[in-house]
Formats: C-alpha cells, structure tokens, sequence
C-alpha cells in the first residue's frame, strides 16, 4: 500500500522571537523541517506535501532543496492543524494508501516508530495516533483508551476532569490515517472552541461516532519534543548531539570527549573512526573507517578516506576528497581540492581549487594563489611532488610528477615532471647596515620617549 506524508509547517512561532519561519531555524546545521522530512522519508513516501504559510517562498525553497519531488501548498491563514492538513486534499484528492501528519517543528519523530504506525494502521485502524508517556503532562491532550486498549478519545488538557488529567499517556499530533477518510473526517471538523479554529484532534472523535476504530503507538517522549522558542532549540540541539554521539560510539567509533563533538544533520561516521576532543562537524561529511580526526578540526562538506589524519586544528571546506592515508595537518585549510594517497600536507598551508598527486609531499606555509578577484583557477601538483616551504603557487599552474619547488618561490609557470623550479628574488646583502638601522630606530624611539 502506498504512504503519503504532509508536513504541517506554516506558522510563525511568535515565541521565536524571529523573522524567520519557525521551521527554518536550524537543529544540527539543519532546518527543523528537513527532520521533519527525513523522517517521512523513511516511509518512502509517494508523496510529500509541506504545509506553507508564513515565509512561504523561503519555506518552499528549503522544501525542495531536500526533495525537489515535494509539493508545497499555502495555507493563507492559520486556522488550526486541521484547516492546515485540509490544505493538501487538492494534491491528495483520491490517494487511497496510508497518509501521515507530521510537523515542521517535530524534529526526532524516529523511522522505527513511523514503521510501527504504519503496520498497526494496516490491522485495519482508520486512525493511528503517536502517544508518549510524559514526564509532566501538564499542557498536553491526553488519550483516553477504551476497555479494548483502542484509542476512544483525546481531551484537551483544559477540558479534562481531574480523573483524566492523572494520565500520563499524551498525544503528541502525529497521526497514519486511512487516505480514503482523512478529507472526508476533516471536512467534519467544526471550530466550535475558544479559539474559533479546527483542531484535527477532532478526527478522533468523529471516526468513533462513525463506528470505525482507532488506536495508540507509543514511543519516548523526546520524540515528539517541538521547538517553540529559542530555549527549545537549544534543547532540542542538545538532544540530537546526544543521541548522534551516541549512535556514532555504538556503531564502532571512539570519541575522546563525546560532549566537545558536534554532529551535523547528516554526519557519517565509519568504524575504528577515532575523533578527539573539541571537533565540529558541518553538514556533507564522510568519515571512513580508521580515520583520525583530531582535536579542533572543523569539517564540512568534505569526504576523508580510510586512515587518514586530520588535524589538530585543520579545516576542511567543502569539495575536500581526501584519499586513504593522507595527512592534513595543524592550521591546513583545503577547500574543493582532491588530495592523493597518502599526500601530506602538514602545516599551516591553504589548498584550494586544486588537485595533489599521490604521495605527493606540501611543505609549511605553501598557498595556492587560486583567485584573482574575478575567477578561481586550478592547481595541479602530481605524484611525488615536493612543494619547498613558503611556496606560492599563482594558479593556473601544474607542477608534474616527482618535481620539486624550492622554498620560498613563486611559481607562475608549468613545472615540468622532475624538474626543480626556483623563482625567487636575488638576494643582496648590505654589509653594516642592519646594525645601523637599528641603532638609528632606537634612537628615535627614545627621543619620542621624552618628548611624551
């Protein structure tokens, strides 16, 4: 049976205290919504319907930077989360498979409790609501399960008796609803409430009086956590690096000090991967097995090969592919550059637009001068190469196979395979002078002392 997922991602979130939409505010170098949609991804959706309204362009945009297939539809004015899911019946009229509501702001709704939904609703449910057991309930609908276990109700915690208000079991708005009934139940919801809007809590309420059946998953609590405010998303960055750091130890990697490591969204880490203290992690990143990444290195948008060191205090930009056995040293910065097996590139160099050569060897202070203020140009330095410290290399330029540049040069042209190049000024040395110099500078010094 085929899934359809609509991501309800239309309000401001006034508590934000932002111009930005709520869901573009970032948990792990990434937009609340695109976990959102990772989530619903998992389903391997037919599908994917976002739910815009405030910011909608940049909220449409964000949309299809994940998922070009995804459709965006406006809600024009923000009358309740069952007006919002209304919303995408013109792009699901007719679908007959399985339609899940997910949120915008819901970051860690995780792939197994989708799955879990999702099975339970194929048992022939027509609702399948996501409950978790809250630590505090206070605020929170809570679920009132029939004597089959089935779900018979979700009262708001205002309208709850004291009796209710004791449950713990709490509805977090996650629903798998049969895509046949969901308009349908939805054209029946009323605004009849304090706030004049529609609530598609109702849903619920409407299918058991139409003798149909609804049921319960449960999952943690911090699943449904949603971000409403500044304090949340740092709450909710928190959980997230918690639970990537664990993931990546489980699956085989060691972290010095697992609470200085910070994950992006999409972070890939292989085993026997050894990651020391203070590391950032930017999004796009793949660390294969045995990799060492060492202490204050930043990485993004960068692949690191099997057995490579990186770092300490080395930053990998994006378009870094650094092949197997390569070493990126203290205060290197490589940015879209391809660096051979086992090349070396040890200190206090910038790489960029460039490609190294297999074991090719870039000694301290190396740059290469790859932008001339209009256009970036390449570099290519071969296998086996020796770049002499301090070298300039004014890009375009190749420097071949087994050659070497002296230290302190300036390379503006082709250095031929083998060849040693050397483009340096001539150096003259004035006898007497720098001592005179600096008798004179210091006589100034103390004359200017005494006037003041």
């Amino acid at each position: 049976m085929s899934v359809a997922v609509v991501i309800l991602a239309a309000g401001q979130g006034s508590r934000m205290k932002s111009e930005q939409p709520k869901v573009l505010h970032q948990v792990a170098s990434a937009p609340l919504l695109h976990h959102a949609m990772r989530s619903g991804a998992s389903l391997e959706p037919e599908k994917t319907v976002v739910v815009a309204g405030v910011g909608f362009e940049a909220v449409k945009a964000a949309t299809l930077e994940f998922d070009e297939d995804a459709q965006v539809v406006l809600q024009k004015e923000q009358n309740g989360t069952g007006h919002a899911a209304s919303m995408a019946e013109p792009v699901l009229n007719g679908f007959d498979g399985d339609i899940f509501i997910l949120y915008g702001d819901t970051p860690f709704i995780s792939a197994e409790t989708l799955a879990e939904m999702q099975q339970v609703r194929r048992q022939g449910h027509a609702i399948v609501n996501l409950g978790f057991e809250a630590a505090d309930p206070a605020g929170y609908g809570r679920l009132i399960l029939a004597d089959d276990g089935t779900l018979d109700a979700i009262v708001e915690h205002k309208d709850a008796t004291e009796a209710q208000r004791a449950i713990s079991l709490c509805n977090s708005g996650v629903y798998c609803v049969e895509g046949s009934l969901l308009f349908e139940l939805l054209r029946k919801v009323g605004s009849d409430n304090a706030q004049g809007e529609y609530y598609i809590t109702d849903i619920v309420k409407i299918a058991r009086a139409q003798g149909l059946t609804t049921a319960v998953v449960r999952c943690e609590e911090y699943e449904t956590r949603g971000v409403n405010s500044r304090a949340e998303l740092a709450q909710a960055e928190a959980i997230f690096q918690r639970h990537a750091r664990a993931d990546a130890m489980d699956n085989g990697a060691t972290l010095v000090d697992p609470e200085t490591v910070w994950f992006a969204f999409d972070t890939y880490v292989g085993r026997d991967v050894l990651i020391e203290q203070n590391v950032v992690f930017g999004t796009d990143v793949t660390i294969e097995s045995g990799a060492r990444i060492r202490a204050f290195s930043h990485l993004e948008g960068c692949h690191v090969s099997q057995d490579c060191v990186i770092g300490p205090y080395a930053r990998l930009r994006p378009g870094a592919e650094i092949a197997d056995g390569a070493r990126i040293g203290n205060f290197v910065e490589i940015k879209a550059a391809q660096i051979g097996e086992g090349a070396k590139i040890n200190h206090l160099s910038y790489v960029g637009d460039s490609s190294v050569g297999d074991h090719a060897n870039i000694g301290a202070g190396t740059i290469t001068c790859n932008y001339d203020g209009v256009f970036k140009h390449r570099t290519e330095i071969g296998a086996r190469a020796f770049i002499g410290s301090n070298t300039m290399l004014v890009a375009p330029v190749r420097v071949g196979d087994d050659a070497l540049t002296g230290s302190g040069s300036v390379i503006t042209e082709d250095v031929p395979d083998g060849a040693l190049a050397i483009g340096r000024g001539k150096q003259a040395n004035k006898p007497g002078l720098g001592l005179r110099l600096m008798q004179k500078l210091r006589q100034q010094k103390a004359a200017k002392s005494k006037e003041s």
